[in-house]
């Protein structure tokens, strides 16, 4: 087998013939299977992945979960059962159109010395301005607080080799943030710019507060500077805390005890308490994650599965 495609979909009942339609014509050329990750989705998305899979079944595979565990556990899912020697992740909204994947599979064909392809965003005038400057203040920052380096505007429309397919689903950890994780094995990366289009039906799910959500786990899973920078600014405090005592003392000794001085003492208190709350959250963030890691759950349930024998997944 040539190539897999990895399509996680989620609540993309209006979207799964029309990409199934577009793949098959795109790839028509090649030996190639489609995986669809049908991510709990509450709509009709999987009567349509099973329409297609019994009108295609020697290029369907479909991985039904249990519930919503997440695109990252889609992408995961869809890795594990790819055995292809170049698999491909694409998005089931048609966002993303499929005839970049053979631009991604011809620039591997032609320079061996390149391990995977992730296609880049270049038309971020489409989006709007807090969107706009959310998205460049998170590589921004994270690219400050991370080893691991984070390419602006790489997107999760990426083709890879086998190995590094196997060098990814070898990381077992749960809480998994995929673009990290992707750029954190190594390998050569060539990036690659592509037109983003518009949504053909349905409407994302993937808002301003989902996409400050996705940023903060990738900083908590990428960088433990945030709990460095909450020791500074504990040990700022205290510093200051402890001199403003020292000039609260001498001016008692020399003015005698002032009742005026309440509020900002006040202010003091409740400033470094916020500052102590800070860092107990920060704190806090970090242990979850290990909570979440000790317990071993799987990174996704699968409810049942079309087009694999059962010794595959």
């Amino acid at each position: 087998m040539k190539l897999n495609v990895i399509i996680p979909m989620y609540n993309e009942e209006g979207n799964v013939l029309l990409i199934h339609q577009k793949l098959s014509e795109t790839l028509k050329d090649i030996k190639y299977e489609l995986i669809f990750i049908n991510d709990g989705s509450i709509d009709k998305t999987y009567e349509k992945l099973e329409e297609i899979y019994n009108k295609d079944k020697s290029h369907i595979r479909v991985i039904n979960f249990s519930r919503n565990f997440g695109k990252d556990a889609a992408i995961y899912a869809g890795m594990k059962a790819s055995k292809a020697k170049y698999t491909t992740i694409i998005d089931g909204d048609l966002q993303q159109n499929p005839k970049y994947i053979l631009k991604m599979i011809e620039f591997l064909e032609q320079n061996d010395d390149y391990d995977q392809v992730a296609m880049v965003n270049k038309n971020r005038a489409k989006d709007n301005f807090i969107n706009k400057i959310f998205k460049n203040s998170f590589y921004t920052f994270i690219n400050i607080l991370s080893d691991t380096k984070f390419h602006k505007g790489a997107s999760d429309f990426r083709t890879f080799r086998r190995n590094v397919v196997e060098a990814i689903t070898s990381l077992g950890e749960n809480n998994r943030f995929s673009k990290g994780l992707f750029s954190w094995v190594g390998f050569n990366t060539k990036y690659m710019p592509y037109e983003v289009e518009d949504r053909h039906s349905g409407k994302s799910s993937f808002n301003l507060t989902s996409s400050f959500k996705y940023a903060w786990q990738g900083i908590v899973n990428f960088s433990i500077k945030p709990l460095k920078l909450a020791t500074i600014i504990g040990f700022i405090s205290s510093f200051g805390a402890f001199i403003y005592f020292l000039i609260v003392i001498i001016k008692t000794l020399i003015e005698g005890s002032s009742v005026p001085g309440y509020p900002s003492l006040i202010c003091v208190i409740l400033f470094i308490g916020g500052l102590n709350l800070l860092a107990i959250g920060i704190l806090g963030e970090y242990i979850s994650k290990m909570y979440l890691e000790i317990k071993k759950r799987p990174i996704y349930v699968t409810k049942n599965k079309l087009g694999f024998d059962d010794d595959i997944l």
